[in-house]
C-alpha cells in the first residue's frame, strides 16, 4: 500500500464515483512509484461490489487514457493476471477536487470572508476563522459527458434493422439505462449487430420493433453470449501460452514451431525468461 499514490488519486477528479472507487482500490495495492498492482478484475469486482462489466469497461478506459499501464503478467491458477502501474504523471495532470483559495487582496468596504471573532475572554480574541473553512465546490458541467453518451446510444440504435425502428426517444432512454447499469457499449453494439444479422432473412413481421426489443431486455441474452465467448477465448489463449511455456522450459523439439509473436506474448506474461528462450534455441 502506498499513501503517496492513494493521496494523489484522492485529490483528483476521475469523472465518476465508479472510476474513483476503482482507482482508489488499485492505488491501495500500488508501490510508491505506482507499480506492482497485481489483482484480477474479479478481485476488484468482489471488493468494490461493482458489476463485472463495469470493472472491465473502466479498466479498459483507464488503459486508453494512460492512467493505467500494463507492465506484464503473473501466472495464477486460472492462467495469468495482468500487472498494472498507475502513471503518477498522468494522475497529477488531472483536475484537483478542491478549488484554490480566492485571495483578491483588499477592497473598498470589503466584505468579511472569515467569520466574526465573537466575544473575547480576558482580552484574548477568538480564532479569525474555523480550523476547517468550508469552500463552495461548484458542480462541474456535464453537457460534454451527456453529449458523448447520446452519441454512443445513437450509434448503437443505428445498428438496429432500419425498417423496424420505432420510438427512438424510448429506445435511447433504454440504451442509456443499460449503459448506466454497467453494460459495455461495445458489447451492446455487438449484440444489436448480431441480432440484425440473425434476422436479416426474416419477413418484416418476424422482426421485433426496436422499442420492444430494448424494453423487454432481449439484448441481454446476446450480450451474455458475447461475454462468454470473450472469456472462453481468453481462457484458451492463457492455456495455449501455458503449454508453449512448458515446451520452452523443457526444450521440447516442437519449440521450433513457436512464432516470434508468441515468444513476445510469453515474455510479456513473464511465463519464461530470456535465458530460457535462448536455451531453447529460439533467439540468439
Amino acid at each position: 500500500m502506498s499513501w503517496r499514490v492513494a493521496n494523489a488519486c484522492a485529490e483528483r477528479k476521475f469523472g465518476s464515483a465508479t472510476r474513483k472507487q476503482i482507482i482508489m482500490f488499485l492505488a491501495d495495492k500500488a508501490s510508491d512509484d505506482g507499480s506492482g498492482i497485481w489483482c484480477s478484475k474479479g478481485t476488484i469486482q468482489r471488493h468494490t461490489e461493482l458489476g463485472d462489466t463495469t470493472v472491465k469497461r473502466t479498466i479498459r478506459d483507464f488503459l486508453k487514457e494512460g492512467i493505467l499501464v500494463e507492465t506484464g503478467a503473473r501466472a495464477c491458477k486460472n492462467g495469468f493476471t495482468v500487472v498494472y502501474r498507475i502513471d503518477l504523471a498522468r494522475i497529477e495532470a488531472l483536475e484537483l477536487t478542491a478549488e484554490p483559495d480566492n485571495e483578491t487582496g483588499a477592497t473598498v468596504d470589503p466584505v468579511q470572508i472569515g467569520p466574526g471573532t465573537g466575544a473575547t475572554v480576558a482580552g484574548v480574541p477568538g480564532p479569525p476563522r474555523p480550523p476547517n473553512p468550508r469552500k463552495t465546490i461548484h458542480k462541474p458541467p456535464t453537457r460534454r459527458r451527456e453529449a458523448a453518451e447520446d452519441e454512443e446510444a445513437e450509434k448503437i440504435l443505428a445498428a438496429y434493422p432500419s425498417d423496424r425502428l420505432r420510438g427512438k426517444a424510448e429506445c435511447l432512454d433504454r440504451i442509456r439505462e443499460a449503459l448506466d447499469a454497467g453494460t459495455e457499449a461495445e458489447g451492446l453494439l455487438e449484440a444489436v449487430k448480431v441480432y440484425a444479422t440473425e434476422c436479416a432473412g426474416f419477413t418484416r413481421s418476424k422482426v421485433c420493433f426496436s422499442d420492444n426489443w430494448f424494453k423487454s431486455g432481449r439484448w441481454r441474452a446476446y450480450v451474455e453470449e458475447i461475454v462468454k465467448g470473450r472469456e472462453a477465448t481468453k481462457a484458451k489463449e492463457a492455456e495455449m501460452l501455458a503449454g508453449l511455456a512448458n515446451w520452452v522450459t523443457d526444450r521440447h523439439p516442437l519449440c521450433r514451431h513457436i512464432t516470434p509473436s508468441q515468444i513476445d506474448a510469453l515474455m510479456a506474461a513473464e511465463l519464461v525468461t530470456q535465458a530460457q528462450i535462448q536455451a531453447a534455441g529460439l533467439r540468439s
